[in-house]
């Protein structure tokens, strides 16, 4: 009993171990920008080895009051724009398609289940040259709601993890709404949707994520300063304003973190567990 007890707290010991190990990897790089941003000289060559020698707010005063030649605020409110945007078309129509996929049988359903999801495996730059013609001749070059439209029509193309979500809702409680007397509508919008909760504020966070962090469909698209994210606004600034860089990534955290605290007491799963007996 001894031995095994020694041999289960060695496990423990030996595991916390390798957990606090992995964290400080990941935690390394974010403890690293945290300290480049309130770098005085603002330059990455000034550094004494990863770390800069002295030590000021300067960087972040400049970032929101110096924007004659970046503006960071207007990219900031870009990207918030077009995040928002993308995020309530993408998740609208990603839920559409997979309550569809998963509740209605037709034809070739299964075989545009296999096309979509084979389509899926192709790293999304592929297509940049196509975007890039067809946006030209929709006049959609320099325009946000060109991103929007872009996000939005690629966001169903990921909607088997709704789906699955929705196969797991019991089609005994749609059937009970409908002898009762109710509409398909009625069905997807006062039934389903209230117990696939927790998967549209995944679908939610998913979608505002992509477009928010996004660099090279931005960097296709916006060619004008004042149009460009926050990424591609990061990535205009020189080596001797990489304070300024880090400074803003640190922001670029932060509607998202806002998101998850917001929405995070609906992440609750498991509402429609018991709800009815088949």
């Amino acid at each position: 009993m001894k031995h095994i007890k020694i041999r289960h707290t060695v496990d423990t010991v030996i595991t916390y171990i390798i957990i606090l190990a992995i964290s400080l990897v990941f935690l390394f790089p974010i403890l690293w920008l945290l300290l480049a941003s309130f770098s005085r000289s603002g330059s990455l060559y000034s550094f004494d080895g990863f770390f800069p020698t002295e030590y000021s707010l300067d960087s972040f005063k400049k970032l929101f009051t110096d924007t004659a030649l970046y503006n960071y605020p207007r990219w900031f409110g870009n990207t918030l724009f077009v995040a928002s945007m993308s995020c309530l078309f993408g998740t609208a129509l990603t839920i559409l398609t997979a309550y569809c996929m998963s509740r209605y049988r037709f034809k070739s359903r299964k075989a545009l289940m296999k096309t979509t999801l084979v389509l899926g495996m192709f790293p999304s730059f592929m297509a940049m040259t196509a975007v890039y013609l067809l946006m030209t001749q929709f006049n959609l070059i320099n325009s946000h709601w060109g991103l929007i439209l872009i996000y939005s029509a690629g966001a169903p193309m990921g909607y088997m993890t709704q789906k699955g979500f929705f196969d797991t809702i019991p089609k005994s409680i749609d059937e009970a709404a409908r002898i009762d007397g109710a509409t398909n509508a009625q069905v997807f919008l006062r039934i389903t949707l209230p117990l696939a909760s927790p998967m549209i504020v995944y679908t939610l966070l998913s979608s505002f994520v992509w477009p928010w962090s996004d660099f090279i469909l931005p960097q296709l698209l916006l060619k004008e300063k004042d149009l460009y994210t926050v990424a591609v606004g990061l990535m205009s600034l020189g080596d001797d304003e990489f304070a300024r860089f880090a400074a803003g990534s640190m922001f670029i955290g932060v509607p998202i973190i806002v998101m998850y605290f917001a929405l995070s007491k609906f992440l609750i799963s498991g509402l429609s567990a018991g709800a009815v007996k088949d």
